[in-house]
């Protein structure tokens, strides 16, 4: 059994580092006022973004088959792991489109970006807490 606690350990500390990362792009999406500047920070996160992502997903379907029973959780927590992904792949598109004289697509990708890691962020904790109700 001690197995099975090891991997829910690293589960959940892969949850906690998926979320510090989202809240680090989000605080940097509000301090940086220089767009390429934040591209670039962002630009950086996203593939540290995909693999603790990755290792999440990885994480929780060992403990999944290792407990051998499909809950109400687990059916959650598989869209919630893909709504991440693609909400992710669609933020990256839109900002590397977006050139140096674009000022206002710069502008409006703060604010998309914004609404982007609070959805993310609002995701993750509130699957989180569901998992812990049931």
């Amino acid at each position: 059994m001690d197995l099975m606690q090891d991997a829910i350990s690293v589960h959940i500390y892969a949850i906690y580092i998926f979320l510090a990362i989202m809240l680090f792009n989000l605080y940097y999406v509000f301090r940086k006022k220089d767009f390429i500047s934040l591209a670039k920070k962002l630009r950086f996160m996203t593939p540290i973004y995909h693999l603790s992502n990755a290792i999440v997903i990885y994480t929780g379907t060992i403990v999944a088959f290792y407990a051998q029973y499909f809950s109400l959780t687990i059916a959650l927590m598989i869209p919630a792991s893909i709504f991440l992904l693609v909400i992710e792949i669609k933020r990256y598109k839109k900002m590397r489109v977006i050139k140096v004289a674009d000022v206002e697509l710069q502008e409006k990708f703060y604010v998309y970006a914004k609404k982007i890691y609070l959805i993310e962020i609002a995701v993750l904790i509130s699957v989180f807490a569901i998992s812990k109700v049931f």
